[in-house]
């Protein structure tokens, strides 16, 4: 074999080194893309099973303190109810605040 002959075989091994090593680069680029598409998929699914659990929590809560609240004010309009009114003796006092109570110049 002469130099010619080795230096051409030489750049073809080279150029098959090229290829294998810009074959791997895609096959790489292929994996992640995939990977990357995968991972997404499996986000979004776990993201939308937690948040409905999420949301369906704030629900029920939403549903208790409303309940809750309803019952107090229930409760707070029963214990007002039960209250003695004086409206007369009310009357006479906001009468004699606002009108009779004059104002000092």
């Amino acid at each position: 074999m002469n130099d010619t002959d080795i230096l051409q075989h030489l750049l073809e091994i080279e150029g098959q080194a090229a290829t294998l090593v810009d074959d791997a680069l895609a096959e790489g680029d292929r994996r992640i893309k995939e990977a990357e598409e995968q991972n997404r998929l499996v986000f979004e699914e776990s993201y939308k099973q937690i948040s409905s659990e999420k949301e369906a929590d704030y629900l029920k809560a939403a549903l208790n303190v409303k309940a809750e609240y309803g019952k107090l004010l229930d409760e707070f309009r029963s214990s007002l109810d039960q209250m003695p009114r004086h409206n007369e003796a009310f009357s006479a006092l906001a009468f004699s605040l606002l009108v009779d109570n004059k104002c000092t110049e």
